[in-house]
């Protein structure tokens, strides 16, 4: 039996009407999972399995055998880069939408819901949060990738063999993340409700700038330099969002030592990336295409030093206008405090010079309210 509205009340319509805007918007996550669980399904049915592992599975294999008798550990599959990876980015798209849902729900929006912050501060949570995320997990994969195949104890092998590169299963993984989560930046705009120009602009040369340069990498054969560069360059981003973190909880004040720290981290890794790249590039590799990449590369630690110091000139600026407005405010208050109106004074004064018995009673009624 349905329950009726009381009287003079009308009935609320909370949930908004199917495949509206809205209604996409707050659902997103469960809608993509469903889409993601048809693929998953497919993988059940023979006749449609080859398909759906087009989606799901890694392809472009050279080498690698399965166990058998004579070889019981088998051989691992080594890979390249291949036209059907991008079906398996746009898979592992829809996997990075639902994991930014989940990240963004049972998460931070746990934890902003408990701090109360404004909305310019809950707003840099909520990004520096999901990049944190992302940041980690990538840092973390790309050194055990690059501690396994051992790039740091031998940095020849960067450019020995080259352009024959294959990769283990985890190295090609790890590009078709990377990718599948640059990507997902774009639709992430609508589902965020993020309409205005300044807001959307960085975020989608981010996401258009980061897709296409790993694809670049990806696809010319220098997929063991761009680990390596990938991993140093997210470790630098790791802590300067870390540190945006700590800026939303505590004073800008008590982070000078830490801006201090990740302006260090930042340059350092900037240096080292420009070294391994002519060390790769021009004296190990050779030839038109590396040295084109190495311009490239050159141009973008240009791009990104010129960028850093003209934000931390901007931060420095704003910084000091806050503090001229709060002590405007300050003296301006204060001012309001000292001063009093002379009508005020001169009946004080008339009031003193008047005999006790003559100055002006409280009424009781103003007496009681006290």
């Amino acid at each position: 039996m349905a329950i009726k509205p009381g009287l003079g009340r009308k009935p609320s319509n909370k949930n908004p009407p199917i495949l509206s805007h809205e209604f996409v918007i707050q659902n997103h996550a469960d809608i993509i999972s469903c889409v993601a669980m048809v693929f998953v399904v497919g993988l059940m049915n023979e006749s449609t399995a080859s398909f759906a592992s087009a989606f799901i599975s890694l392809h472009h294999n050279v080498s690698g055998e399965d166990p058998s008798r004579e070889q019981p550990y088998g051989k691992a599959y080594t890979y390249v880069a291949g036209i059907k990876d991008y079906c398996s980015i746009f898979f592992y798209t829809l996997t990075c939408i639902i994991m930014h849902a989940i990240i963004q729900e049972f998460v931070l929006d746990k934890i902003s819901k408990k701090l109360h912050l404004s909305k310019f501060k809950l707003a840099r949570f909520n990004e520096s949060g999901q990049l944190v995320a992302f940041y980690l997990l990538s840092f973390v994969w790309g050194a055990h990738v690059v501690l396994r195949e051992g790039y740091l104890g031998q940095v020849a092998q960067l450019w020995e063999g080259f352009p024959s590169h294959p990769m283990s299963f985890l190295h090609k993984f790890y590009f078709i993340i990377q990718l599948a989560y640059y990507l997902h930046m774009l639709p992430e705009l609508y589902f965020q409700k993020i309409r205005t120009r300044e807001e959307q602009q960085p975020k989608i040369v981010h996401s258009i700038s980061g897709f296409s340069l790993i694809v670049i990498a990806y696809t010319l054969s220098f997929q063991r330099l761009a680990l390596v560069l990938l991993t140093l360059h997210y470790f630098s981003e790791l802590l300067s969002h870390v540190f945006q973190l700590i800026g939303v909880f505590d004073r800008e004040e008590r982070l000078a030592r830490l801006r201090v720290v990740n302006s260090a981290c930042f340059f350092l890794v900037r240096f080292a990336t420009s070294v391994i790249g002519v060390l790769t590039l021009y004296y190990g590799i050779g030839g038109l295409r590396s040295l084109l990449a190495l311009g490239g590369l050159i141009a973008l630690q240009g791009y990104l030093v010129f960028s850093f110091i003209t934000e931390q000139l901007r931060a420095k600026r704003e910084a000091k206008r806050e503090a001229k407005r709060e002590a405007k405010l300050l003296a301006a208050q204060s001012s309001k405090k000292a001063v009093k109106s002379p009508k005020d004074k001169v009946k004080r004064k008339k009031e003193s010079d008047l005999p006790e018995a003559d100055q002006p009673t409280p009424s009781p009624v103003k007496q009681k309210l006290k």
